[in-house]
């Protein structure tokens, strides 16, 4: 009996050693590999507009759209970065021209841009963004909103070099 006990013991703690070697075997790699970049969201393009104006606000304002923009990797933020936005709201359709515009990142890799109220579409108030630029992969987000009566949507990029 003794002889089973000290053979299931040594079992249990190999296949203990074994499941911690393993599982710091899957940890490691994946902290060691960085931010994954975003994936693009289906719908995501859906009136997109190339070459949209960078805009100092969309509309008359009232709702804000922010984010950031980092590289995929190290996560490190990216500056001068064109994001654009649009969206259907209390003033147009998505598919207006007067409805999208365009920001830079700032020195954190952070955008803001005021815009008029997103409103439900298709069921659903979301916005839409875009990362449009040179280096990096296009990346097309679709952001839903938890209530219509929000005032604020915010949403990241994770750009993966071209």
């Amino acid at each position: 009996m003794t002889e089973v006990f000290t053979t299931r013991r040594r079992l249990l703690a190999a296949t203990g050693a074994t499941v911690a070697a393993g599982m710091s075997g899957l940890i490691l790699p994946a902290r060691a590999a960085g931010l994954a970049p975003t994936p693009t969201m289906r719908g995501g393009a859906n009136n997109y507009l190339p070459g949209a104006p960078i805009v100092e606000r969309i509309g008359a304002g009232g709702f804000w759209m922010t984010g950031t923009v980092r590289r995929a990797g190290d996560g490190a933020p990216l500056a001068g970065q064109r994001v654009q936005i649009w969206a259907h709201t209390t003033e147009g359709h998505e598919r207006d021209p007067e409805s999208h515009g365009a920001t830079l990142t700032d020195a954190n890799g952070e955008f803001r841009l005021e815009m008029p109220q997103i409103v439900p579409a298709f069921g659903q108030a979301h916005g839409h963004l875009a990362y449009e630029g040179d280096g990096f992969e296009t990346v097309f987000l679709r952001p839903v909103m938890a209530s219509p009566n929000e005032t604020t949507l915010h949403a990241d990029f994770v750009l993966k070099p071209a």
